[in-house]
């Protein structure tokens, strides 16, 4: 295991570049006539519409930030190509077990929180019919125009927040997405996915453990410029507790971590 030192340093810096773990900036408040000092940020923080705050963010400043960080694009800091390469190691980890099986050709696939198509354009391109969605416009139309140049027929992008999304698909995905909602919706965001798949679940979150904890605090201590989303971390056995209640069960699973990356991966079979 790496240092805490270096895992301090690390997270420190990912809050003042990233979304990863980096609260929300927020400021002096103004209500009506009635300015709020930034000591009341906590209490405001559980008024905030967290469902706005993302699309807002991911259709502005957050798009440009990943779109550099979730391509080839050398526009990016070392922090950044740490967690592109991380993310891309997340990816790598579910298509090679669509390899394994052999079996994706065909077969329907739902992308919740797609990005610019990180993986629903690979599961295309093995034959999977893909229909892939994310809460921000920007992202689905990027992953849009990025299929349609790789001459990918077989996938529609659209968008719509990951609540709205309907339909039976043999398989759900929803990668590195959980990590945008509180941790009271957490239960109930896994029970969605679940009642779309009629075989099984792909779905990733950064875990919640004493240490990482602990690592965000530190992180939250060097807040950056940019207005980010809040991150949450989830507890392990909630997400499995929430995948057994809804009939399925842990197949395979895996764990990314990376200076500034961390990521639980989860696939879980409908028994």
């Amino acid at each position: 295991m790496k240092t805490f030192s270096k895992y301090a340093l690390a997270t420190a810096i990912l809050a003042s570049t990233t979304t990863a773990f980096a609260p929300t900036p927020v400021h002096n408040q103004k209500i009506g006539n009635i300015i709020l000092p930034s000591s009341s940020n906590t209490q405001l923080f559980s008024t905030v519409d967290d469902k706005t705050e993302v699309r807002e963010y991911f259709n502005n400043e957050g798009f440009n930030r990943w779109n550099k960080i979730y391509s080839d694009s050398d526009e990016v800091n070392s922090v950044q190509l740490d967690i592109r390469n991380g993310h891309d190691q997340t990816i790598q980890k579910i298509l090679n077990w669509v390899k394994e099986d052999g079996n994706i050709s065909g077969k329907t696939v739902c992308d919740c929180g797609c990005g610019v198509g990180s993986l629903a354009i690979p599961l295309a391109l093995m034959g999977a019919k893909v229909s892939a969605s994310d809460i921000s416009d920007a992202m689905a139309t990027e992953a849009a125009a990025r299929a349609k140049s790789m001459g990918v027929k077989n996938a529609k992008f659209y968008t719509s927040d990951l609540e709205s999304v309907t339909g039976k698909y043999n398989t759900v995905t929803c990668v590195d997405v959980a990590i945008h909602y509180p941790t009271e919706k957490m239960a109930e965001m896994v029970g969605h996915l679940c009642s779309l798949a009629d075989e099984r679940v792909l779905i990733s979150f950064a875990p919640k453990t004493w240490y990482y904890e602990l690592l965000k605090k530190i992180g939250e201590l060097f807040p950056g410029p940019s207005k980010t989303t809040r991150a949450y971390l989830h507890e392990e056995r909630v997400v499995r507790d929430a995948l057994e209640k809804a009939g399925f069960k842990v197949a395979r699973e895996e764990m990314t971590g990376t200076n500034f990356y961390f990521s639980r991966l989860l696939e879980a079979k409908r028994v």
